[in-house]
């Protein structure tokens, strides 16, 4: 993964968290609703530079390469749950 900084990752998270939650394959991110939620626009910078998001207005598609990333990030959270919850 090319280096990035927390805000960088951050929008990662952020898919990653929704994935989660939804236990669908978040390909769209949103970068600013307009109601207060945004991503970081560092990070969303760092996401397009790295070639992991299309940004798209207001909203962000990730790439190929984004959601390889975000399926790695996702193994990484899951091998690291405590182990009572495995």
């Amino acid at each position: 993964m090319p280096e990035m900084t927390d805000k960088g990752l951050s929008v990662l998270v952020f898919a990653a968290y929704h994935t989660l939650v939804s236990g669908e394959v978040v390909r769209k991110v949103v970068l600013n609703d307009g109601k207060g939620h945004q991503a970081d626009k560092q990070g969303a910078e760092e996401m397009v530079a790295a070639g992991f998001l299309e940004a798209e207005g207001e909203r962000g598609r990730l790439t190929d390469a984004g959601e390889e990333a975000l399926s790695a990030l996702l193994t990484t959270i899951r091998q690291a749950r405590p182990y009572a919850t495995r």
